[in-house]
């Protein structure tokens, strides 16, 4: 097993600290700023495709057509 990295354990208190609410509060902006399925242009649903070929044109296609509205909206 290879690791990667390190976390640190953050401790328990239960005295509130500044540091940590801030720390916390950018924690979450972080996590609301990741794609949701919005931003992701592939509409929700289950695809199966035959071949990657195809699911990658699928991929492409919505990728392209959701830039395209993006673009629409932004003029």
């Amino acid at each position: 097993m290879r690791n990667v990295g390190h976390r640190q354990e953050r401790p328990i208190s239960f005295s509130a600290s500044a540091v940590l609410l801030a720390e916390g509060a950018r924690f979450n902006d972080e996590i609301h700023r990741l794609p949701t399925g919005n931003a992701t242009y592939i509409p929700k649903g289950i695809f199966r495709f035959k071949t990657h070929e195809d699911a990658n044109r699928h991929q492409v296609d919505c990728l392209v057509e959701g830039m395209a509205q993006a673009a629409l909206a932004r003029r």
